[in-house]
């Protein structure tokens, strides 16, 4: 026991100094090691309660408030604090901005260690909230309750939740009533669900038995005033499942796509799941520049539509096509960025490694009656070989929009072969894109950065990156 104690003190006036890692702020403990505190704002003045102490770090909390930052402002959220999104909230957003084209700099500078040119402003969203077309949701029958509510000698009756994770607990759903994330009808369409479910005594998940009818519940809206609404169900029992989709489509009409899977696998990934078409049809339609490109339950497709339109015009416009260029557009996913970009190339090439991704991507392509895109499947370090590029012609400019994890090395071990004049890496996580820079700084230039800000409220940042032969 006597050491958990001494892990636990409390540090007194403690200044914010910066905002770290993972939407955590940074400040300094007396004996010079790095304290992560949660849900305060550079320039705070706080007394902090310590949980964990590390070598190098202490973890903690904010216990009392000396003297409250100028960058602070109110969360209008009611949920922000113990919700483990929008952490920013309480933060104004031109300091979110800063912050995260400070990261990105950071990141190429300390990681990349590559000469740079100087930053692009990083390009804001004007929605700071309603801005995301996905969302999803969790049942449980076991909602997370307050200290308060933990303290109260009240019976707390009802424990269904449909809501969201409690951050690294897998078994505890925060109940959640507005979220500020989705535009309507998604708060209108969630708390119908609950209530109806309630009212029906239809069973919230328990993740820890493994039982109970109504698992997750997903909702995708597209700019064209489009809506999907996906529904898991643990159990297959037809009538209840049948008592709730009917009475949400007859409630919300405006529901273009109603579908359901019945999963009892262990965990609550679509993935690999027989999707049920219940009302509608599959898939919504979004556009952009009177491109429509469908996206159905599996579907990727940026989750801020409108700041998606935004960065594929940077990176077009870093791309500098005149109509002439064969472009390669790797990790090309439904194939979004590939046709926004084919109206100024001679030939788009796509590849990716979700077979369902190019069956979208060439159904889009045709739906968009583009010819001059053609799409691959397959691993990227095994397709893009010589051959490949023997058959489809060495391209001028290659665009690579690679997952967070960011390129194999394989693959740019190709890039650096084939050499084309440019390459436009967009990417989630500049820290891996900082790695594949200095990877390739022997035969490239930085001459263009842009971070974009697609997730406001958070501390996720894209950015773009110009890359010349040298």
């Amino acid at each position: 026991m006597g050491r958990k104690n001494t892990d636990k003190v409390v540090f007194h006036q403690i200044q914010v100094l910066d905002a770290g890692a993972k939407g955590v702020s940074v400040a300094k403990a007396p004996d010079g090691k790095v304290i992560f505190i949660p849900n305060v704002v550079p320039g705070d003045v706080v007394d902090v309660q310590t949980f964990k102490k590390r070598k190098a770090y202490y973890e903690g909390k904010a216990v009392k408030f000396h003297e409250l930052s100028e960058h602070r402002i109110e969360p209008i959220c009611d949920h922000f604090g113990v919700c483990g999104g929008c952490k920013w909230q309480n933060m104004k957003y031109s300091q979110q901005l800063y912050y995260k084209q400070n990261e990105v700099k950071n990141h190429l500078q300390r990681i990349g260690k590559v000469e740079l040119p100087e930053f692009e402003t990083i390009l804001g969203s004007e929605k700071q909230f309603f801005y995301r077309n996905k969302m999803e949701f969790s049942f449980s029958n076991s909602r997370w309750l307050t200290e308060k509510e933990i303290e109260s000698t009240e019976d707390l009756g009802n424990r269904n939740a449909l809501g969201f994770h409690i951050p690294k607990m897998w078994d505890k759903i925060l109940d959640i009533q507005k979220c500020y994330l989705q535009e309507d009808p998604s708060n209108a369409i969630r708390n119908e669900i609950r209530d109806f479910a309630n009212e029906h005594n239809l069973a919230f998940f328990n993740p820890r038995e493994q039982s109970g009818l109504l698992r997750t519940f997903m909702i995708r809206t597209a700019s064209t005033g489009e809506i999907m609404v996906l529904i898991q169900f643990y159990e297959n029992d037809k009538k209840n499942r049948e008592l709730l989709l009917d009475h949400l489509y007859e409630k919300f009409p405006q529901i273009t796509s109603l579908q359901y899977v019945v999963n009892s696998k262990q965990n609550d990934t679509i993935y690999d799941q027989n999707i049920k078409l219940y009302k509608g049809r599959d898939y919504i339609l979004e556009e952009m520049e009177g491109l429509k490109f469908s996206i159905n339950a599996k579907s990727f497709y940026q989750t801020n539509s409108d700041q998606a339109y935004e960065l594929y015009k940077i990176t077009r416009d870093f791309a500098g096509l005149t109509g002439d260029e064969t472009v390669y557009d790797l990790y090309t996913g439904t194939g979004t960025i590939a046709q926004f970009v084919s109206k100024k190339a001679k030939k788009v090439i796509g590849v990716e490694s979700v077979p369902e991704a190019i069956i979208d991507a060439k159904a889009n392509a045709e739906r968009n009656n583009i010819t001059n895109c053609e799409f691959f499947v397959g691993d990227m370090k095994v397709v893009f070989n010589e051959s490949f590029i023997a058959q489809h012609g060495k391209p001028d400019v290659i665009i690579t929009d690679p997952p967070r994890d960011g390129m194999h090395a394989a693959v740019i071990d190709q890039i650096l072969k084939i050499a084309p004049k440019k390459v436009v890496y967009v990417s989630c996580n500049s820290a891996t894109q900082a790695r594949d820079l200095a990877l390739m700084d022997e035969k490239y230039k930085v001459t263009r950065v842009r971070p974009v800000d697609m997730f406001p409220q958070t501390h996720h940042v894209e950015n773009v990156v110009l890359l010349e032969l040298r």
